[in-house]
């Protein structure tokens, strides 16, 4: 939208007074219930940005969540992932008197000089942003309710120099549990992730058959770009799939399309890398043989009477 506004939240504490919440009891982290949240229609041409983690439940909201290039209805447990620096937009209807979840900010610094500020990186749904929300049984729901209620158990003591070291482990747990889960989800939606891998060998086919939009051997990033997927959703989705991940992928289309070169065409080694996109042919063969156990020239060989 042309109007469209972006609004930066850099603290916790910033976010408790935007919302019109009391402060913080800790500066660093705040799990708060979603019901006590008041949404304006006013507030739906605002795109926001966060400076902290940003963990949410979330459900019966009467809303729609614009996260990356999907948009949600918060109907049963929307669970989704934002790391500091990302856009999204909620788009209220009429603030529901139903609405129920919880929301769990953590700044980087709570993490500082603990392992978690390095490993939090490898959860990938941080990156689902631009296309992936997590939808939660109620058993699921339960679960993540009962960790986010621990955390705010243990800050709602005094603050000491155990409060972080307490914390930590069960923010851990919590994130591994939706690890779980979106590995679950991945697996039962198995009608859409077919669709994906669909396109998929369309867009590999169409690529190695000559007619590539970009020269060169496809990346992972453009290859998730073209699906409108981020590359670890992408790799994700495949690798829970097929056991393969994108890269892996694209290197299976690469070898089936040379083998079928090698084997029924005249065309020369060199020929056949320019084809598939190598600007050198010792790079191919090496690849080749890394996947096959033979050189091209053997390969063809083998078809030789």
């Amino acid at each position: 939208m042309a109007n469209q506004q972006i609004h930066r939240i850099k603290s916790i504490s910033e976010y408790h007074k935007v919302r019109g919440l009391p402060k913080p009891e800790h500066p660093l982290i705040s799990l708060i219930d979603y019901s006590t949240i008041k949404h304006s229609p006013e507030d739906n041409n605002i795109s926001w940005v966060y400076d902290f983690y940003f963990i949410a439940l979330k459900k019966n909201m009467n809303s729609k969540f614009k996260y990356g290039q999907k948009e949600y209805d918060f109907d049963e447990g929307t669970m989704f992932f934002i790391a500091p620096g990302q856009v999204f937009r909620v788009e209220v209807n009429q603030d529901a008197p139903g609405k129920s979840g919880w929301m769990l900010l953590i700044h980087p610094d709570f993490l500082w000089n603990m392992p978690l500020a390095k490993t939090i990186k490898k959860y990938e749904y941080f990156g689902y942003s631009v296309n992936e929300a997590l939808f939660l049984s109620e058993k699921e729901e339960d679960i993540i309710a009962r960790f986010m209620q621990n955390i705010q158990h243990e800050y709602h003591q005094n603050i000491d120099k155990f409060s972080q070291q307490i914390i930590i482990p069960q923010i851990e747990v919590l994130l591994n549990y939706a690890d779980r889960f979106y590995s679950r989800q991945f697996i039962t939606r198995k009608i859409a992730n077919h669709q994906v891998l669909d396109k998929l060998e369309a867009l590999l086919d169409s690529h190695f058959n000559g007619n590539a939009i970009i020269k060169g051997l496809p990346t992972v990033q453009y290859i998730a770009g073209q699906l409108n997927l981020s590359p670890d959703y992408l790799s994700t989705l495949l690798k829970v799939t097929t056991g393969l991940n994108a890269q892996q992928h694209i290197h299976e289309k690469l070898i089936e399309k040379a083998k079928e070169k090698l084997a029924v065409s005249t065309l020369s080694v060199s020929q056949i890398a320019y084809e598939l996109g190598f600007e050198h042919s010792q790079s191919f063969s090496k690849l080749f043989k890394s996947k096959t156990k033979l050189s091209p020239i053997q390969f063809r060989q083998s078809f030789e009477i």
